[in-house]
């Protein structure tokens, strides 16, 4: 008998300033304004956790390719507590479904966070019933149609297994793309395909100069103007079209530097991107060793931060195609 699709996780409405909204994303809650909460709050809106840097496949493009050991079941639980604060974790890697306690690292997390999960898919069958109704939903890296996710990134159809899987649980999805210049004729198409299986967005990413991406041609670099024309085009397809997922565009200026704050193996958490900074992380402390709320203090970007999470730092649109 085939798997019916479980009911999607509920996300609760957080009090206060920001609230997390069904489309992935914070909200302002009232007429606070960024800059206000950006002084406001005492911990970050959102972290990346890298629970592994080991992955199956090698993207031409992956920033993060320095291996560190993976860490235990009991630091993983002690950096929980001191991300105590944060609403949302994205429980990240490397490809972070390779961990054969990936489910347990989810149970650790899911009653304390928002989770997301970036995951390139490939062990989605195995894993996508653990996560079912623990997790807000899951991005899964794309690039295009078969060819060139082939090309750039790795096995489409162990993705696309992966993905069948998230849908048959009732997992909500979002598809996340690196965008290069050999691989833009293909958005339309990854556009297509994400609104084929209702993902609830499609996020464009530049590529940053750091590991494999520093032997990409040069060419393969488009500019910030060149992105927001093909975002411009892909927003008056969705139009035409009717295509439903919201679409996100992230390019690296002075308004998104440093936004996130990534958490490596071993507990080092850095802003990142930070353009003149060694490997593009800046440090700021070690969540092995205290809280989050301390090292929010010495966090220079945290306007950045806010502003990127609420959306306004990146273009955007609302899901069904309208701009946010």
């Amino acid at each position: 008998m085939p798997t019916m699709p479980a009911p999607a996780p509920l996300v609760q409405a957080q009090s206060g300033p920001v609230i997390f909204t069904e489309g992935h994303h914070f909200r302002l809650n009232g007429e606070t304004s960024v800059d206000e909460l950006a002084e406001q709050i005492n911990a970050p809106l959102s972290v990346i956790q890298q629970i592994t840097k080991r992955c199956d496949f090698d993207c031409n493009f992956c920033s993060e390719t320095l291996q560190l050991p993976d860490p235990t079941l009991d630091q993983l639980d002690t950096m929980r507590a001191n991300l105590a604060g944060v609403q949302r974790v994205f429980l990240s890697g490397g490809e972070p479904l390779l961990r054969r306690d990936f489910g347990d690292v989810v149970d650790m997390y899911a009653p304390d966070f928002i989770l997301g999960i970036p995951t390139n898919a490939t062990r989605g069958a195995q894993w996508a019933e653990r996560m079912v109704g623990k997790i807000a939903y899951v991005n899964v890296g794309l690039d295009g149609p078969r060819a060139i996710t082939a090309r750039l990134r790795g096995d489409w159809d162990k993705i696309m297994t992966g993905i069948r899987a998230f849908q048959e649980h009732g997992l909500p999805l979002s598809l996340s793309c690196v965008a290069l210049r050999s691989g833009l004729h293909g958005l339309p198409y990854l556009y297509q395909i994400a609104d084929a299986i209702d993902a609830g967005k499609l996020k464009l990413i530049m590529p940053l100069r750091k590991g494999n991406a520093l032997k990409l041609q040069e060419s393969e670099f488009i500019t910030e103007a060149e992105a927001e024309v093909k975002f411009g085009e892909l927003t008056s397809l969705a139009a035409t079209f009717g295509w439903q997922p919201a679409l996100r565009l992230t390019t690296w200026n002075e308004s998104t530097e440093g936004h996130m704050i990534c958490i490596e193996p071993t507990g080092q958490a850095s802003a990142w991107p930070v353009y003149d900074a060694k490997n593009l992380f800046e440090p700021l402390g070690n969540v092995l060793e205290e809280p989050i709320t301390e090292i929010w203090q010495r966090y220079r970007f945290k306007r950045n931060h806010v502003a990127k999470y609420l959306g306004t730092s990146i273009l955007a649109t609302q899901r069904g195609g309208s701009h946010a």
